[in-house]
């Protein structure tokens, strides 16, 4: 491993680990020798890291080089904190494993009395109530709505029925008990919602439709919000999806 990877693993693991970490424990996360470690933190300190400890006692990273310094208020870090924490509970292994990685590196860049608000934020977030299982196909859709590349699904709509269609996805909602992808289904021709974890298979195409998907998004969003006024001319603007005319396949 070149030394810059190991060194930037190594800062990883000195944000993400419960500190103080030992040397025994971070040689374990980066793959190297105690005696290479050893020679690595002195390398992060030359470079213009904070690490306090020493050998037998463990290390603590108190200012990190490699990220500015943030300054959040107290509101702003219950805010980051609680919103990551619901991350963890309602997305994918892979999704609430990145909030883990984004909350200890934003930790990392705060001073000591605003890290100690973070660490100990009052405000949590549980759910008691068990969640559908996160459907598989949920990376392979995020990475087609990242690269703008349209989906072939095998989908079994809101009849029962089985369809084969080619979908372009636009977004990814998470509702209070599923997940929904925002498409435009070259089926129907026409804006559509479907149900992730009725998806029985998903392929990427890699046929690509960019750089249609921000308003292609932008316009499916506004007949959302159009069609719930008309439904309910006294609803509060809304700030996100609403029924659609037919309602989800």
């Amino acid at each position: 491993m070149a030394r810059a990877d190991r060194l930037f693993r190594l800062l990883h693991a000195l944000r993400s680990l419960p500190a103080p970490v030992t040397a025994a424990r971070l040689a374990e996360e980066t793959g190297v020798s105690e005696r290479t470690l050893y020679r690595d933190i002195d390398g992060l300190r030359a470079g213009g890291a904070l690490i306090d400890g020493a050998a037998g006692y463990g290390y603590t990273l108190t200012e990190d080089p490699a990220l500015p310094p943030q300054m959040f208020t107290r509101l702003e870090v219950e805010a980051l904190v609680l919103g990551l924490a619901e991350v963890r509970q309602a997305g994918d292994p892979a999704l609430a494993k990145a909030a883990d990685a984004a909350l200890a590196k934003i930790t990392a860049t705060l001073p000591e009395r605003v890290q100690r608000h973070a660490i100990h934020a009052v405000q949590q977030t549980y759910r008691y109530e068990q969640r559908p299982p996160v459907p598989p196909h949920i990376g392979i859709i995020r990475e087609a709505c990242w690269n703008e590349s349209a989906l072939d699904i095998t989908y079994l709509d809101k009849g029962d029925t089985v369809t084969h269609r080619r979908i372009l996805p636009l977004s990814i909602v998470f509702i209070d008990r599923s997940q929904m992808l925002l498409a435009w289904c070259t089926l129907r021709q026409g804006y559509r919602r479907f149900h992730l974890n009725r998806m029985q298979s998903v392929t990427d195409t890699t046929e690509s439709f960019r750089p249609r998907r921000v308003p292609l998004l932008r316009d499916f969003l506004a007949q959302l919000r159009a069609e719930r006024l008309s439904q309910s001319p006294r609803a509060p603007h809304p700030s996100g999806p609403g029924p659609a005319a037919d309602g989800p396949e």
